[in-house]
């Protein structure tokens, strides 16, 4: 497989970097020390065409695949400007209404999305399933040929910014199915349309994008409404879980590869004893560690990405990128924390702002555990354990 990027997919990597020039990672910082989404940067990006990467050209977007989505988002991340909400936006909404939309459905939400003037958001954790999504218990009724939408989810990043949500549900009950994967069905929701109500989870983290609960309250939809079939959603959904496992890797090399550069920087110039502390194997060998460990991650999260724009099996690869880059995210910014000694806990330096977000992927979207479970029952072929 050649991981050379053609001109294009270099121009989307190298992107971060040059809107890191108006936007940089202090501009970041400020706003997600105060949990404010950067309004200026997302429209900035959008205007420049990022926002529709993976939207077909008919509908206002680029046409292109996964592989460059995750560019966008690692060279984000290596620029220090790391989004999750290209993660549930323009990857899990907008790529989900690109394949298993409607024409109808495509041509009313995805232009508009594409050049940033509405943003979608995901929704299909609940607080009482968790990483169990089978027991999920937000149903929409049927009610003749429309539904009542009843439920609630947790922890779904940006509602608070969005216009619409793709959302999860059961139109039939788990208790009434005969497989586990029947009765999902996956709907578009209007955030404003009537039952629909959100609250912010205060969380301890440093990020730009805030979590919400949500509440449906027998908000009404319509076979307009339905992305893919009805009761069929879970197949669909499967389009999803590889895409997400990808661009969560590709957020976490980023964040990784930033932590390492400026603590090299650091280190090179901080004169402690005789020279720079740099020079000093104790602080030297974490870093080239961590270096390491990102730049394999990266590796595979790019092969995993090309699996699934080839239309190969690609999850295997989807897992085990997303379990090594949250991995060696966490080591990479322990590594430059550790090199920064004291300053690295200052408001100055900001490294101890990277650790809440280079942590939370490894718990989020999907845990360490169940990634695990994954390789030793999918990939080694080992008993299932749960």
């Amino acid at each position: 497989m050649d991981f050379t990027l053609n001109t294009e997919q270099q121009l989307i990597y190298d992107y971060g970097g040059k809107l890191a020039q108006s936007f940089d990672h202090k501009y970041w910082l400020e706003k997600a020390r105060k949990n404010e989404f950067p309004e200026d940067m997302w429209r900035q990006a959008a205007d420049d065409g990022f926002a529709g990467l993976m939207v077909d050209e008919a509908y206002g977007g680029a046409g292109l695949g996964l592989l460059e989505m995750a560019l966008l988002i690692e060279g984000l991340s290596n620029a220090g400007i790391p989004l999750l909400m290209y993660v549930v936006g323009p990857t899990m909404s907008m790529g989900h209404i690109n394949l298993h939309g409607t024409e109808e459905q495509k041509s009313r939400y995805l232009p508009d999305a594409a050049a940033g003037k509405t943003l979608f958001c995901f929704a299909i954790t609940e607080p009482n399933a968790g990483s169990n999504s089978m027991r999920i218990q937000s149903v929409a009724k049927p009610v003749g040929e429309r539904f009542k939408l009843n439920g609630s989810k947790v922890f779904i990043t940006g509602v608070d910014v969005c216009d619409y949500a793709v959302v999860v549900a059961r139109t039939t009950p788990f208790d009434q199915v005969k497989s586990k994967t029947d009765g999902f069905t996956v709907f578009i929701v209007d955030l404003k349309a009537k039952g629909v109500d959100f609250h912010p989870i205060e969380m301890n983290m440093i990020l730009p994008e805030r979590q919400f609960t949500m509440f449906f309250d027998d908000v009404d939809l319509g076979p307009e409404d339905v992305l893919g079939e009805v009761g069929k959603g879970f197949a669909t959904l499967f389009d999803l879980l590889n895409p997400e496992r990808v661009t969560v890797a590709a957020l976490s090399c980023g964040i990784g590869r930033f932590a390492i550069e400026k603590a090299a920087a650091y280190a090179s110039e901080r004169v402690v004893f005789d020279g720079p502390i740099g020079a000093y194997q104790g602080v030297q060998h974490p870093l080239a560690v961590a270096k390491t460990q990102v730049e394999m991650s990266s590796l595979i999260m790019r092969q995993a990405a090309c699996q699934y724009d080839q239309g190969e099996e690609a999850g295997a690869a989807s897992n085990m990128a997303k379990y090594a880059a949250a991995e060696a995210s966490i080591m990479a910014v322990e590594a430059a924390l550790q090199a920064h000694g004291g300053n690295g806990f200052t408001n100055e330096y900001g490294i101890y702002d990277l650790y809440s977000l280079a942590r939370l992927m490894r718990t989020a979207p999907l845990n360490r555990e169940q990634i695990l479970n994954y390789i030793g029952e999918r990939v080694l072929g080992m008993p299932r354990s749960y």
